[in-house]
């Protein structure tokens, strides 16, 4: 962990890296300290990818296994477009200015999807990678300047089949590179928080993963 932007930060760096070129992971709301999010950003690492993923959540993120009680409105009303987009507006900065990169990708799991929509709009990333994303409304999804990749998961209440379609028919009159991907047999939260000892989960997270590394690869790189 490292202090970035006064923010607590999971760097994973590759040791051979791609030039130029760094991914900014906004997490579901388990948050940056989560081992399989951390698991996630070394993968991409492992790709040649610099990694930085920020704690999004001010210290505040959602256990996983909370209690059924929990309030959810009155938590995501505290986390809200307009307490962090700032944060990772800071940190598309940082990773341009400071750190050099010339291009990057945003990937974005759960909550994470609709801020790497938004960024993708305003031209802060160049390439986004969402799965399952959370939130995002069709006129941001109409914004959007650069390739996106979806991941899909076939039982999801915040986006489910409608949702997926009416992604389809935006996506197709944007204009950008897309691709949606579906996956059998999974839920949402598969591609970050899935069961790996059922085969269909295994496949699909593991696939989502291959998806996103093959999108950065090549629409990122130069």
């Amino acid at each position: 962990m490292e202090t970035i932007e006064e923010t607590e930060t999971y760097i994973a760096r590759p040791s051979s890296p791609h030039p130029s070129v760094a991914i900014l992971i906004i997490p579901d709301v388990i948050g940056h300290r989560f081992e399989n999010a951390q698991l996630i950003a070394d993968q991409f690492a492992a790709n040649g990818y610099l990694t930085y993923m920020p704690d999004v959540f001010f210290g505040d993120p959602i256990s996983l296994n909370r209690p059924a009680d929990f309030d959810f409105p009155g938590w995501i009303k505290n986390h809200g477009v307009d307490r962090t987009e700032p944060l990772i507006k800071k940190f598309v900065t940082h990773l341009r200015e400071t750190v050099g990169a010339k291009r990057i990708g945003a990937v974005g799991y759960c909550f994470g999807g609709k801020y790497v929509v938004r960024e993708l709009a305003a031209k802060g990333v160049d390439v986004g990678y969402t799965a399952h994303p959370s939130f995002v409304d069709a006129e941001e999804l109409k914004g959007i300047k650069g390739p996106l990749s979806i991941a899909a998961a076939e039982t999801d209440q915040i986006f489910p089949a409608d949702k997926r379609h009416e992604s389809e028919a935006i996506l197709k009159e944007v204009g950008q590179p897309y691709q949606i991907n579906l996956y059998s047999g999974v839920e949402h939260g598969f591609a970050v928080r899935g069961d790996m000892q059922k085969k269909e989960v295994k496949f699909g997270k593991e696939q989502a993963f291959y998806q996103a590394v093959q999108w950065f690869d090549t629409y990122l790189k130069e």
